[in-house]
């Protein structure tokens, strides 16, 4: 039973947190925020987490769960066109990208709370993306890359567009770049224009 309520406390901690991340941003997601959106102080909530970046690593990882159904899979249950709508609902949450950018950079240095995190997302996340493109175009995608190759382009094009458009969301338009990036996977059909200016002829 107390383990249970643990667990229900847990699940509210982070509710609360995704809250004021949306309301004040990944700066203004303080302990003492989160501690007073659930009435605990913040001694309490420490009970919980010890840290504010394992409070932050655990909403992440639960964004994982509700945006994947289960998290990051290698199974070839992604498709591309799945990935189109997540990109999407990214860009009306910019506090939540905001605070997986801003993790996802401090990640890097050595001993950071969040780099296991990283880590081990990033080779399951490459691991699914393969499956996806392994599924959708066999062993070689048209220009020639293995699925193996191509999955971390795919990775770095979802992540890199998330810090541009945070930096400057007037000028990048997230999921339509995104689009044109998947345009960029598939062959163009025979009738399909080679670019802006469609095929030249000498």
């Amino acid at each position: 039973m107390a383990r249970a309520r643990s667990a229900e406390r847990r699940a509210e901690i982070l509710r609360a947190t995704l809250e004021v991340i949306a309301e004040r941003g990944y700066r203004g997601a303080t302990l003492g925020a989160v501690a007073e959106r659930v009435g605990l102080s913040q001694q309490g909530l420490l009970h919980y987490f010890p840290t504010k970046e394992a409070l932050l690593v655990s909403v992440l990882e639960e964004r994982d769960q509700w945006d994947t159904g289960g998290g990051p899979r290698s199974d070839g249950g992604w498709r591309t066109e799945l990935l189109g709508p997540l990109v999407e609902y990214n860009a009306m949450r910019p506090g939540v990208v905001q605070t997986f950018s801003a993790l996802l950079g401090e990640s890097v240095t050595e001993e950071h709370p969040a780099r296991e995190f990283f880590t081990h997302r990033y080779a399951q996340v490459r691991a699914s993306m393969a499956a996806m493109l392994r599924a959708e175009f066999g062993e070689r995608l048209p220009g020639g890359l293995t699925p193996e190759r191509a999955a971390p382009l795919l990775v770095a094009v979802l992540d890199g567009l998330q810090y541009q458009w945070l930096l400057d969301p007037d000028s990048v338009d997230m999921p339509a770049a995104f689009q044109d990036f998947l345009r960029l996977l598939r062959p163009a059909a025979p009738d399909e224009p080679d670019g802006p200016g469609g095929p030249t002829h000498e």
